[in-house]
């Protein structure tokens, strides 16, 4: 079966998103804009001073920043990103925090069967 391309703006997602994560509790708000065979994608939203909490890295990752700023924290480092910028998540235990109200497009590879 093959899936029809379409289109996403992702500026415009991430308004709505931003929208949403304001009036959350946790200061976030997420939605998945692809998933494929072996990748994955979700655009994540985070109000200013929100985080995701220290949590386990995919085998394969980047994230890049489509609007505001991101703080990505490792237990070694830190990077600080800005609208455009992208980085390969580091293959360790990591955080993201919102320097100002954000959004980024998360890409993960899926793990592949090798059954």
């Amino acid at each position: 079966m093959t899936e029809q391309a379409s289109a996403q703006n992702l500026e415009t997602l991430s308004a709505e998103l931003l929208e949403k994560a304001r009036g959350a509790r946790s200061g976030r708000a997420a939605k998945g804009v692809f998933v494929g065979t072996y990748l994955r994608q979700a655009l994540l939203t985070l109000r200013a001073g929100a985080e995701l909490a220290e949590h386990d890295s995919p085998p394969e990752a980047t994230l890049h920043v489509v609007t505001g700023r991101v703080r990505v924290v490792t237990a070694d480092e830190s990077w600080e990103l800005g609208a455009g910028e992208l980085i390969a998540i580091p293959g360790q235990k990591h955080s993201v925090e919102a320097l100002t109200d954000a959004a980024f497009l998360l890409t993960i590879r899926t793990e592949i069967d090798r059954g």
